[in-house]
């Protein structure tokens, strides 16, 4: 008999002891799902739903903040490109302006072929300098200038140094004549022709009364 009681202590619970349980287990499982536990559940919920929004916003403020600082940037950009272009269009103007003033300073300051001319017989002690415009009594050239020498070599070194100066100043001469005897030597420089002579000669041939129409009247006159 006591061996059979502690069998029957060792035993299980029946199924009604077990079936006794499950009733608080339902109990707990109807607490978890009752309207108060969803009602929670769902304030929890709403609870973290505004916290994602404003993770969501702070994103979009950002994205827009990003895109205003790039239009900003290309504007930036577009000005500095503009404000370049303008300042080098302004440099080029001013060199343009620049280059055209000097090139007028320099066409100012070169002198003339007969103002070479003249210069070079001043130099080398010419006498008795005339220069004529002809422009109206020829079309071979536009001015004349006779001169006078001391002597026949006088004569050449006068020339010489005409054409000297008039080759340096850019107006190679066309031809020249009389060299050889030096008594009168013509120096053709297209736009001026110059004649050196001695003064015998010059008083024979009276180049000035030919040419100088001013003269030819006076003395017709007189």
């Amino acid at each position: 008999m006591a061996e059979k009681r502690a069998k029957s202590a060792r035993r299980p619970a029946p199924a009604a002891s077990r079936k006794s349980a499950s009733p608080a287990r339902r109990a707990a499982a109807a607490a978890d799902s009752s309207p108060a536990k969803k009602t929670a559940a769902a304030s929890q919920s709403t609870r973290k739903t505004p916290g994602r929004a404003a993770a969501a916003s702070v994103k979009a403020k950002t994205k827009t903040g990003t895109a205003k600082a790039k239009a900003v940037a290309a504007k930036t950009v577009t000005a500095k490109t503009a404000k370049g272009k303008s300042t080098k269009a302004k440099t080029a103007t001013a060199k343009t302006a620049k280059a055209g003033a000097a090139t007028r300073r320099s066409t100012a300051e070169r002198p003339t072929l007969a103002q070479v001319v003249v210069g070079a017989l001043d130099e080398m002690k010419a006498v008795n300098v005339r220069e004529l415009d002809v422009r109206k009594l020829t079309d071979i050239t536009d001015t004349m200038i006779i001169a006078s020498g001391t002597s026949d070599r006088h004569v050449r070194s006068i020339a010489d140094r005409v054409i000297e100066r008039a080759k340096k100043a850019g107006f190679p001469p066309g031809g020249v004549e009389g060299e050889r005897d030096g008594e009168w030597v013509l120096v053709d420089l297209h736009d001026v022709i110059v004649h050196i002579m001695l003064p015998r000669v010059r008083e024979f041939y009276r180049l000035e009364s030919l040419w100088d129409v001013s003269a030819a009247r006076r003395e017709a006159a007189s």
